[in-house]
């Protein structure tokens, strides 16, 4: 989960992220499947508007941020062994008392519920609601991520990881989380020319991936600012999942 005070995030104009993961762990690294199938296919996903004449499109826009995600993801995974399939997708108007059989988990945005494999997008709050930033598409592209995580068994071994080496807990969410960011960017890079942006856009994204860092505070789950960054430019950069190996990254470089 994010660890940053709603007070601040709410400062900063943005709403964290928070995958429902159970606090376990992985053996070694990653699946090696991330790192066979190549890069990224460029692809094409023009991004629909959050908001049409004062009315709010959240739903449309996410629900094009999804199909894109799904097309792409799915193409990638047909060049491995593992076996490829659509997460289920809820919307909410409002967060509720309870999604996929747990608490609605506080002061989250979207989030990913590993046991049904689940995203789960609100469709008002901060985090989404008139903005005209890439944030939105960044925070889907990296629940995303985390279902393909569960796709290739890097969940299952990172959970038997933190298991046995609960000293290392948030350090293995981290990478956990970090790789997240990484597979965001490697999404973002592939359709990046059909999204009608430039480089002023893609600073503005990185200073809102800056600002939801979680650099202070004594659980750390997500990574500081600049350390996330540095993953989601990674991945945008190398096109490939292979770049976003945060398993055996040094200590530093998940911080």
């Amino acid at each position: 989960m994010h660890s940053l005070p709603i007070t601040r995030a709410l400062a900063l104009g943005v709403i964290l992220t928070i995958a429902c993961v159970p606090a376990q762990s992985a053996q070694a690294a990653p699946a090696p499947s991330l790192k066979k199938a190549g890069k990224l296919e460029i692809a094409s996903c023009p991004e629909q508007a959050i908001s049409s004449g004062g009315v709010p499109r959240t739903r449309e826009y996410l629900q094009a941020v999804v199909k894109c995600l799904d097309k792409s993801w799915g193409a990638y995974v047909a060049r491995t062994r593992w076996t490829f399939r659509k997460p289920v997708v809820l919307y909410f108007e409002e967060p509720q008392s309870t999604v996929c059989g747990i608490p609605w988990p506080e002061h989250a945005a979207a989030f990913y519920c590993t046991e049904r494999r689940t995203l789960v997008f609100p469709l008002t709050g901060r985090w989404i609601e008139d903005r005209t930033d890439l944030y939105p598409f960044k925070v889907a592209a990296h629940e995303y991520g985390h279902h393909l995580q569960s796709l290739a068994g890097i969940r299952r071994a990172y959970e038997a990881r933190v298991r046995g080496e609960r000293a290392r807990q948030d350090e293995l969410k981290r990478r956990y989380e970090l790789q997240a960011d990484c597979l965001a960017g490697v999404f973002l890079g592939s359709v990046w020319r059909s999204l009608d942006r430039t480089e002023r856009d893609w600073e503005a994204l990185l200073d809102a991936t800056r600002a939801s860092g979680d650099d202070g505070g004594d659980y750390r789950s997500h990574g500081k600012g600049a350390t996330r960054v540095h993953w989601l430019k990674r991945g945008y950069q190398a096109l490939s999942p292979a770049a976003c190996d945060t398993w055996s990254a040094a200590p530093s470089k998940v911080s």
